[in-house]
């Protein structure tokens, strides 16, 4: 072997090193079953979000008070209703949804999860849109 490619085998192997390293340094925040979560107000939102826990079964206890809780989410969603071009064109009468949570843990102040969601063609509105956010919100509480 040359010392050109010896050079290059180290340094490959240093930066590989170096990366396992900090990888196994940061610990991902988590979100621990049971946890005590507050809705803030999104306009009416948060009403959709609420029932989209309890209907998907996710494994947090929603509170009233953001100061009983040890999480937050916030977000924001939008419907746009089917034009009459699109209605014409497409024959489809669904919305358009978006929808974007975060969720923060409040003693640390740092955000643990975040989804958005993105539909052109949403037959139950902001309720699918909720229930999207909470399915993969149950995912990442369970995987942890």
């Amino acid at each position: 072997m040359t010392r050109t490619a010896k050079a290059i085998c180290v340094a490959t192997f240093s930066v590989a090193v170096g990366f396992c390293s900090a990888s196994e340094a940061r610990q991902p925040a988590t979100i621990p079953a049971g946890s005590k979560v507050y809705i803030a107000p999104m306009d009416g939102f948060e009403t959709y979000m609420k029932t989209a826990l309890e209907t998907k079964k996710v494994p947090l206890v929603v509170v009233d008070n953001k100061q009983d809780a040890e999480f937050e989410i916030t977000g924001t969603a939008s419907t746009q209703k089917a034009g009459t071009a699109k209605k014409l064109i497409t024959g489809s009468w669904h919305s358009r949804e978006e929808a974007s949570i975060q969720v923060t843990d409040l003693k640390a102040g740092t955000v643990v999860f975040a989804y958005s969601y993105n539909t052109p063609n949403s037959t139950h509105g902001k309720r699918s849109s909720a229930e999207a956010c909470a399915k993969h919100l149950k995912e990442a509480v369970k995987s942890q």
